[in-house]
């Protein structure tokens, strides 16, 4: 069962010290016990706006986030508050609260930067907190977002021009959010009545004009309606006229708060908790809050090396945690599931093999829902043939142990008194060897009438009656009461008998080599299907995620081109060609795709599978010459 979070306050996630940036240990311990999908909120902007009140909002308390009632800035690096979703079961709200921008205590402004790109490439919901009125000051403000490119890589190898990098944010960057604080302005565009997300758009509109500082204006405009296909805004007015009253805000009584301000701070709210989507990777790998620890200890350590983050590296450093961890709950799975299911010993091998069936089966439904990415199927391999294989080995030869251990002690016992006869000579009298005759078929008799003796009964068998052989040759001649011609005929029926026992011990050889070849050609069969259903889901979630940015970009050339920007409409023609070639490309390659794929896993483990049963040629042979001699 998936598990969430017990935070009764915020702690800090990523420490700023203004030289490097490091990971709380304690957050990270908090993160890794969460195994429920998260739905991450990060909030930034200038320092003193507010921003840690929504938070705390956002949270359900009044209290929580500290909140800086002086000139200086209170967070410091990224604050974190885990919190059950309200409004999604089984869902963990992450609230990041950043340090805010642009304070002049700081040593190095690099620093706002990087905090700035970490809140973006954590959250799935992005906040941005303003004062005032989204204007050409505001959007200066927003310069970080400018420099984004530079900040965070999508592939290990972009393009040498970084447009496709840039091309590829769209399809993990978090839906944006402006907040407007102190908006004392009427929401209408010439004299008519507009929404606060017409208020955005119509912001982010380009300035026509080609001169450095046009350009250098409208460039955070273009990011921000390139990167970031769902928008939205917030304005809210004044909480409270009575600046004192500001510096004590998290006491106030909601009834003394201004009435506007307490409807927009709801709608706020209820938005981000009813609409705020789970965070997600590429092609649709949902993140939960163990493997957003894994993406915050990756990109911090990243940023400390000099690097870029790069989601591609982080994408490939969580898959091999992830899909080493599902090996791993997989092969649990299958040997609790086992012992859970076996009675050992089971009555013959198919009743063992077929439990294996049912239960590799699950264990692959396990490694399938906790892996991703495992584009090379190395993990899968492993999975089939280091453990689950060397397991089944495992129960296999217990089984064995435990069937020859119950059918040798049965025998013991009901042949104890045929070896007290032999040693007190009751055999070696006239007659005698038709009484041992009698002693043994009856022993053989009661032995078939014993229950679940499991995979070695017939062995055991064969092997007490080899063992009688000996014994059985000298009573008949030692039986005076035998002619010559009966102890011929005896001696030829203990040949036959030893034949028909070497051949019975091939073909029952032969048999349960024949069932575990049966039983592996299953389970290459039971891996191809949930390695196709993989790859098809994998599949569909790519192509998804392309026709997404794909749309995207279409729409942000026609509003290009509706906006009179006929040139900047017309210079992403080749971006969108390719995009489209890409989306061609992977509808296309559909069937020699998969087969290509499939076709070499399953010779892989086929070649592993049958690599014991090479021997069964010769299994073959031996029994057919055994029927030619008899």
């Amino acid at each position: 069962m998936a598990s969430g979070p017990h935070m009764t306050a915020p702690i800090c996630l990523v420490e700023n010290n203004n030289m490097q940036l490091s990971v709380s240990q304690t957050a990270i311990q908090i993160l890794e016990r969460i195994s429920q999908p998260v739905v991450v909120v990060a909030i930034v902007g200038l320092y003193r706006t507010g921003k840690s009140y929504l938070m705390n909002r956002l949270a359900g308390q009044n209290r929580g986030f500290p909140l800086g009632s002086t000139v200086q800035s209170k967070t410091k690096g990224i604050w974190i508050w885990c919190v059950p979703h309200p409004c999604k079961p089984n869902h963990t709200l992450v609230l990041l609260d950043t340090e805010g921008l642009g304070d002049v205590e700081k040593g190095d402004p690099k620093n706002d930067s990087w905090i700035f790109a970490l809140a973006v490439l954590l959250c799935s919901t992005f906040v941005y907190n303003s004062m005032g009125t989204i204007n050409h000051q505001a959007l200066e403000q927003l310069h970080y977002v400018t420099e984004l490119t530079e900040l965070i890589r999508a592939k290990s190898s972009p393009e040498k021009d970084g447009t496709q990098d840039s091309t590829e944010f769209v399809s993990f960057f978090p839906d944006f959010i402006w907040a407007v604080r102190d908006f004392t302005l009427e929401l209408k565009l010439n004299d008519h009545p507009i929404t606060e997300d017409e208020y955005l758009e119509n912001a982010l509109k380009l300035i026509p004009g080609n001169n450095s500082r046009i350009q250098a204006s409208n460039l955070p405009r273009e990011c921000i309606r390139h990167f970031f296909p769902k928008r939205k805004c917030f304005v809210f007015d004044r909480p409270v006229n009575e600046t004192k009253l500001l510096a004590n805000i998290e006491n106030i009584p909601e009834h003394q708060l201004d009435p506007k301000f307490l409807t927009h701070a709801n709608n706020f709210c209820s938005y981000i908790l009813t609409q705020a989507r789970t965070k997600t990777l590429r092609e649709g790998v949902t993140i939960t809050g163990n493997r957003l620890k894994t993406l915050v200890v990756t990109y911090v350590n990243t940023i400390n090396t000099g690097a870029v983050p790069c989601l591609e590296n982080a994408v490939t450093t969580l898959s091999q945690l992830e899909n080493s961890e599902a090996v791993q709950k997989a092969a649990n799975h299958y040997s609790e599931q086992m012992s859970q299911r076996l009675a050992l010993p089971t009555d013959t091998l198919q009743e063992l093999l077929d439990v294996h069936a049912d239960c590799e089966r699950e264990a692959l439904g396990v490694f399938m829902k906790h892996s991703f990415k495992d584009d090379k199927q190395e993990f899968q391999k492993t999975l089939v043939v280091m453990f689950i294989k060397d397991k089944k080995e495992h129960f296999l030869q217990q089984n064995e142990e435990a069937s020859l251990k119950y059918c040798q002690s049965r025998l013991d016992e009901m042949s104890q008194v045929l070896r007290e006869s032999i040693s007190a000579g009751t055999f070696s009298v006239p007659g005698g060897y038709k009484l041992y005759r009698e002693a043994k078929e009856s022993i053989e008799w009661k032995y078939s009438q014993v229950p679940r003796k499991g995979v070695k009964a017939n062995e055991v068998l064969q092997s007490f009656l080899q063992s009688q052989a000996s014994i059985e040759k000298s009573i008949w001649q030692a039986d005076k009461a035998l002619t010559d011609g009966e102890k011929a005929i005896a001696e030829e029926r203990l040949s036959k008998e030893a034949a028909e026992r070497e051949q019975e011990m091939l073909k029952q050889k032969l048999l349960e080599q024949q069932q575990q070849m049966e039983a592996q050609q299953r389970s290459l069969q039971e891996n191809l299907v949930h390695l196709e259903e993989k790859m098809k889901k994998e599949r569909e979630n790519l192509i998804k995620e392309q026709n997404m940015i794909l749309e995207h970009k279409l729409k942000v050339q026609r509003d290009l081109l509706n906006e009179g920007f006929r040139k900047k409409s017309e210079e992403m023609n080749e971006e969108i060609k390719q995009l489209k070639s890409r989306v061609e490309a992977t509808k296309n390659n559909d069937t020699p795709w998969f087969s290509q794929v499939l076709e070499k896993f399953g010779n892989e483990i086929l070649s592993i599978f049958t690599s014991p049963f090479r021997m069964l040629d010769n299994i073959v042979c031996g029994v057919n010459s055994l029927l030619k001699k008899n």
